[in-house]
């Protein structure tokens, strides 16, 4: 009977026939189904698999047993496959879950016991930090990293017979140096607050003061952790980088050593001047914090400006070199044979030029008196305008002194001949005679006399009327300082007086 055949025949069976089954075989499917929820439900693994599987080296792994559990914070997250031998070394194999990952470079390993109740050991994981590189699947963990638990018979057999004199000595020793009472010669060398205590004393009365020490380190705690994201991880490898450079200068390391134990010992021998430094240092240190709050409120003003003054910074290449071809045009322009030499000459013609400003101030002492003089008093009287009836110009003064003045020396100049080499003086002359007071005359010693002059027409007077009395001449008093005269005032509007007869 062919496949197909037979196929269609199962198709063509009834429905009755079909619902007939075997209990046998109905049975084993049930407990194979069964044992496969069990085992997923207590194992929750699935056979010929295995998840993330990390390795690590133990010094000893005697305490720890295949299916011990893997914790982290005690939380298990996995446990352990196997352990083996692997040199002088226990190799330790984990299954890891998912809730254990990521696991880095630096994760470390600890086995330690279980509760009383629970017995045994566990591996106690710690992830490692995350600036590490995450490991992968397969990755093992050295010795460097990974710790045993102290065991009773390690700890009886450190303290062996020796040890354990070498122990009560030191316990002996120790209780009377906390009780013994100090000499008169080392109470000396002692802070006044513990003089006359033994050391018991002295260490409760030190604890009175741990409240502001342990602030105090517990502001330097907060300090090293940093301010900014990564500042612990900067600071281990920088630590790592140095103890590198270290290393590698052992023999300058082993003569530091040296050279440093006989700088403590010189420390030692000046022991009281550094007892007295250690003594000024509380005040100096509460000095400093006073400092340190300051600088720390001085910081957000100094960032703002060290910021501000970023882009003065980033132009500061450009403006030197545009400013160096100004600079040497300067020290070109100073040299000898320019400004250099000027301010040679300069300074030979100071001494000179000093001895020419010191009599300066006297001399624009007067310039301004007269130009005070000019300003106040002989420019507005050349712009009075005199009033003299029927004659009266209309004009100024000065304009009418210069028109007269014009006048004058057209007059004189129709009095030279044809080539202007000689002047003809014309004389005339008349039957009326004029004569004035006496007056002196100017730079003579000669006394008061009259003045006379001839003229063919009788004079019709003065105007204005010629004063009585000649008006005082006071040559001491400063010209600015002396009133305006009222040139058209009442003395010049008098009637002609006739005088010239």
């Amino acid at each position: 009977m062919s496949p197909l055949r037979w196929w269609r025949r199962r198709d063509e069976l009834p429905v009755a026939e079909l619902q007939k089954s075997n209990p046998v075989r109905l049975g084993i499917v049930v407990l194979v189904v069964t044992l496969i929820v069990v085992y997923f439900g207590f194992t929750k693994h699935i056979p010929f698999t295995h998840g993330f599987r990390l390795k690590a080296q133990f010094a000893t792994a005697v305490n720890i047993r295949p299916k011990s559990p893997v914790r982290i914070a005690g939380v298990p997250v996995g446990k352990v496959e196997s352990v083996q031998r692997e040199g002088n070394t226990g190799l330790v194999t984990m299954d890891i879950e998912n809730d254990g990952l990521p696991i880095h470079a630096d994760a470390t390993l600890k086995i330690r016991p279980r509760i009383f109740l629970e017995g045994n050991f566990f591996v106690e994981l710690q992830p490692g930090s995350p600036s590490a590189r995450t490991l992968s699947s397969g990755a093992t963990i050295p010795i460097t990293q990974t710790s045993d638990p102290v065991q009773i018979d390690q700890v009886l057999t450190a303290l062996n017979t020796d040890t354990r004199a070498n122990l009560q000595t030191f316990l002996a020793e120790y209780g009377d140096a906390l009780t013994r009472k100090p000499t008169p010669s080392e109470d000396a060398e002692q802070d006044p607050d513990v003089r006359g205590l033994n050391a018991a004393q002295a260490l409760n009365k030190a604890y009175q003061r741990g409240p502001e020490a342990l602030r105090d380190s517990a502001i330097v705690s907060q300090a090293l952790g940093g301010s900014e994201q990564h500042d612990i991880s900067h600071l281990i490898a920088g630590v790592e980088r140095t103890t590198s450079a270290l290393n590698a200068h052992e023999q300058q390391l082993g003569e530091l050593i040296g050279n440093f134990d006989t700088f403590l010992g010189s420390i030692a021998a000046q022991a009281s001047s550094v007892s007295a430094a250690v003594a000024l240092l509380p005040s100096a240190l509460r000095s400093t914090t006073t400092a340190f709050t300051s600088l720390d409120a001085a910081l957000p003003a100094t960032r703002t400006f060290a910021q501000d003054i970023i882009p003065g910074v980033q132009q500061t290449p450009a403006t030197i070199e545009a400013a160096l071809p100004w600079i040497a045009q300067t020290r070109a322009l100073l040299a000898p044979a320019e400004l250099g030499g000027l301010a040679q000459g300069l300074r030979s013609a100071s001494p000179a030029l000093a001895q020419l400003l010191a009599p300066q101030p006297e001399f624009f002492n007067q310039t301004a008196l007269l130009s005070k003089c000019l300003t106040n008093v002989f420019f507005p009287a050349s712009e009075a305008k005199l009033q003299d009836g029927a004659n009266t110009s209309g004009v100024s003064a000065q304009q009418e002194f210069l028109s007269g003045l014009l006048l004058a020396f057209n007059s004189a100049g129709q009095s030279f001949d044809g080539n202007g080499a000689f002047q003809r003086l014309l004389v005339t002359g008349g039957a009326q005679t004029i004569t004035t007071p006496p007056a002196p005359l100017l730079g003579s010693s000669a006394k008061s006399l009259p003045m006379a002059a001839s003229t063919a027409l009788s004079p019709l007077g003065t105007s204005p009327r010629l004063p009585s009395v000649e008006p005082p001449y006071k040559p001491l008093v400063a010209c600015n300082t002396q009133k305006l005269p009222d040139f058209n005032g009442p003395a010049a509007q008098g009637p002609a007086d006739g005088t010239g007869g």
